[in-house]
């Protein structure tokens, strides 16, 4: 990708989170951008806002002439994502006229390469850590640019750009093997707990991907890896490696946590050079502990300040679907989760239980992929045990074909409780409103999110209407 001649790029799968980021770059550096998406969602109606075409029709048709006109794919990229089946007709249009046609992962390495890059790689705490990273930068100049896996609500964008900043944050996706695309200066790992074994085949194949990601950290760079984990210090070349947790260890870890009346955490934080006393968080759930944690420790690495840091913590609003609380009153709490990995659950479940330990928890759960579904039932049911009640929805499939035999049925056969319901989600909302509730939280990497607002609605109604 030879960005000097490109000023035109198309979107294949432009309102995936990680695409519409890369779109949105692209369009603020002065590129002409367009794309194409299946659905047309909140997220493809803010690119359009923004001044980005999007098609929802497969057809070469929908692709705007400037980019099919004769000459135009010398100066044209081509972005896909591997969500997007190969027997696309846009995709296919574009290949079979020799076009510059590349994965999103190979673009997002290009830019962040290129740069002081920082990447967050993990099963899970990628958007939550990579987020906070780049909202503690931003607390100094010139700040950094930021592709983010959710809408911060600090920004209310999943891009953060600041100009003069050779700081690039970026997640570092372990689907497809997506990650050994990047080489940062400053990697992170957060967990790695079994997950795309449709992709890796088994568990010790997915931790070699891992380790390779860790290998391509520049030399003389740094790795900060979760204490528990499998990769230690000697294990890459070149680098160095520190650890970070909620355990007394060496590196960066946290000790002394409270959780607020209002389920925000205070800690005190052990560096390697001291210790910062009473640190406050903006968002709720012990769980992002260990997540500032590994922010912070990056944001020293950057020679951020002590008081910018508490600044930035104690301002960071979160992220849109990541323990997203939408209402909170004594009779009724709503709160909506990206979880989709069993260990996820757990947290976000464990959260609302510490928060909330005296009331009645309802789940809402979509399962994501019928391959995780399959090879995770029982840690998924496992995990939903914690619920007093369960409202588990049909699997969202994704990129996925259906695979045989496997359906909601297999983890809702092994959950224990005995409040539990299997329905579909256009029957939720009519299930919502004749369920009495006291807490509950939505949970899913699906379209579950569409619901979330139409129960909401349900529930602040009957709030007012006092049932």
């Amino acid at each position: 990708m030879k960005s000097d001649r490109i000023n035109m790029v198309y979107f294949i799968g432009a309102g995936g989170i990680g695409m519409s980021a890369l779109a949105r770059y692209f369009n603020i550096s002065g590129r002409r951008v367009a794309g194409y998406d299946l659905t047309r969602t909140r997220l493809t109606d803010k690119l359009v806002e923004e001044g980005i075409e999007i098609s929802y029709n497969d057809d070469e048709k929908s692709i705007p002439a400037c980019y099919t006109e004769k000459g135009s794919k010398d100066n044209t990229l081509v972005v896909y994502t591997p969500a997007v089946p190969g027997k696309n007709k846009i995709m296919q249009y574009f290949i079979s006229h020799g076009y510059n046609v590349v994965k999103r992962a190979k673009v997002l390495g290009e830019l962040v390469n290129k740069s002081k890059g920082i990447a967050v790689a993990g099963t899970h705490g990628k958007t939550s850590v990579c987020t906070l990273i780049a909202h503690l930068l931003m607390q100094t100049p010139p700040g950094c640019n930021a592709f983010l896996g959710g809408i911060a609500k600090n920004y209310n964008s999943n891009l953060v750009v600041s100009e003069g900043s050779d700081l690039f944050v970026a997640e570092a996706d372990e689907y497809d093997r997506s990650f050994l695309q990047l080489r940062p200066q400053i990697a992170v790992i957060t967990s790695m707990d079994p997950d795309h074994l449709d992709i890796y085949g088994n568990f010790d194949e997915m931790i070699k991907g891992y380790f390779a990601f860790a290998g391509r950290v520049k030399t003389g760079g740094t790795v900060i890896c979760k204490g528990n984990l499998e990769l230690k210090a000697g294990m890459v070349e070149g680098a160095e490696m520190v650890n970070y947790g909620m355990e007394k260890k060496e590196g960066y870890f946290a000790e002394n946590i409270r959780i607020s009346a209002g389920g925000f955490p205070i800690f005190d934080l052990v560096t390697p050079s001291g210790k910062f006393c009473d640190m406050n968080l903006g968002v709720p759930g012990r769980f992002n502990v260990e997540n500032a944690v590994a922010a912070i420790a990056v944001a020293l690495r950057c020679g951020i300040t002590e008081e910018n840091i508490r600044k930035g913590m104690e301002s960071f609003q979160g992220i849109y679907r990541r323990f997203d609380v939408l209402i909170n009153t004594p009779d009724c709490v709503l709160i909506d989760d990206y979880a989709h990995h069993p260990v996820e659950l757990r947290s976000a479940i464990s959260a609302v239980r510490e928060i909330f330990p005296e009331r009645k928890i309802t789940g809402i759960f979509q399962p994501h992929l019928f391959t995780r579904t399959r090879d995770l039932a029982d840690a998924f049911a496992e995990s939903l045990n914690a619920l007093d009640e369960l409202i588990l929805l049909d699997i969202y499939p994704a990129r996925e074909d259906p695979v045989p035999g496997v359906t909601s049925e297999l983890i809702y056969k092994k959950v224990k409780l005995e409040k539990k319901k299997l329905c579909s989600l256009k029957q939720l909302p009519a299930i919502v409103e004749k369920m009495h509730t006291d807490v509950l939280i939505t949970l899913g990497a699906g379209n579950i999110d569409t619901m979330v607002e139409p129960v909401k609605n349900i529930l602040l109604n009957k709030i007012k209407g006092g049932s």
